[in-house]
């Protein structure tokens, strides 16, 4: 008979990008599977390794979801309870229960981060749940809440979207203080094969420029770079001013809508950035996007990795055309290879990249 020690997995967090990314995913498997991991090397790759404190929020939501101290627990390399900065960390997950959580990073870190992590666990649960998250919603470095909720259908397939996300106070860094209510909803039939092969007709396509506590000026320089750009109309240059207590903040949004997919492109304001950058930095990734035919872009790519693992292992095999594939996707599928019976197998197609799972 095998040992707990010896039925646990084994992660190098340096593996590959070396970010928060393989924790997150980590998590979510475990929870899944019911099998406990060991993880090394956390986030070795950034500049300050270790958990910070919005991973420390995924930890404690894993716990959480997984019937809590009593039943799941996350210890460092000396049997106790994992801290910000510690470098490794073993999980041994609980039963997943559904029901109605509140989680806060306490910071500006992303809260969409934690959804990230007990979204998947709890779609496959036996009721709904609701979630309440707070910390930032629109971050570098993390899918935004505007991402998260456009995306909601392509995740599930042909299926009923299995998660609906509401923004309730926007946060940005450093401030921080965003909320978010999220419904999950696992599906009756389980998850539904996920096939992206096309975009269709363009439907729509629309720049947004969320801000509060900018000089005056900055939203209108950035809308009129990208209107002039890409010749958009008046209409879709749209300026969205937030609330003063909702700052200070800037993002600059593109969402391109197409017949079987919506890309959302984003770039952030920063000090000493000036509009025009902002603007052409997220100009070129729409140009970029634009210029190629795959529907799926880099962001999406590593997204779907998980739903498409999980519907495939119910038998609902899929696959989907991406413009191209980030290292960090590409470690998401080896993390993902360590708890489930599949590999992914990413083969070049017209300029971008088909990616399907073999059970």
């Amino acid at each position: 008979m095998k040992t707990e020690l010896e039925n646990t997995i084994e992660i190098d967090g340096s593996q590959g990008e070396g970010g928060g990314q393989i924790l997150r995913t980590a998590l979510a498997l475990s929870l899944i599977t019911g099998q406990a991991f060991s993880l090394i090397n956390i986030r070795a790759k950034r500049p300050k390794p270790g958990l910070m404190r919005q991973h420390l929020a995924c930890v404690q939501a894993a716990v959480a979801v997984g019937g809590g101290p009593a039943h799941c627990n996350a210890v460092d390399a000396e049997g106790v309870a994992v801290q910000i900065g510690a470098g490794q960390l073993t999980f041994r997950p609980g039963p997943v229960r559904c029901g109605d959580y509140e989680f806060a990073i306490g910071s500006a870190g992303s809260c969409m981060l934690v959804l990230q992590t007990v979204l998947w666990p709890l779609a496959l649960a036996a009721q709904p749940s609701n979630l309440t998250l707070r910390g930032g919603t629109h971050n570098p470095m993390a899918p935004s809440a505007t991402f998260l909720s456009r995306m909601a259908p392509y995740f599930s397939g042909a299926g009923q979207a299995v998660y609906a996300l509401e923004v309730q106070r926007h946060g940005f860094y450093p401030a921080g203080g965003g909320e978010v209510q999220v419904r999950i909803a696992p599906p009756p039939d389980g998850l539904a094969a996920i096939h992206l092969m096309e975009r269709g007709a363009r439907l729509e396509a629309w720049v947004e420029c969320l801000h509060t506590g900018i000089p005056k000026g900055v939203a209108g320089r950035e809308l009129e770079v990208l209107g002039r750009a890409l010749g958009w109309t008046e209409d879709q240059l749209r300026d969205r001013a937030l609330r003063s207590n909702e700052g200070p903040g800037n993002a600059l949004q593109v969402i391109l809508q197409f017949e079987h997919i919506t890309e959302v492109l984003t770039a952030f304001g920063e000090k000493s950035v000036s509009a025009e950058e902002v603007a052409r930095k997220v100009l070129r990734e729409v140009q970029a996007y634009l210029a190629h035919s795959a529907p799926v872009g880099e962001h999406l790519a590593d997204q779907l990795m998980i739903p498409m693992a999980l519907a495939a292992l119910q038998g609902k095999a899929g696959q989907y055309w991406a413009t191209s594939l980030s290292e960090h996707t590409r470690t998401n599928a080896s993390v993902i290879e360590q708890f489930l019976p599949l590999r992914f197998v990413m083969e070049p197609l017209n300029g971008g990249w088909l990616v399907r799972v073999e059970t």
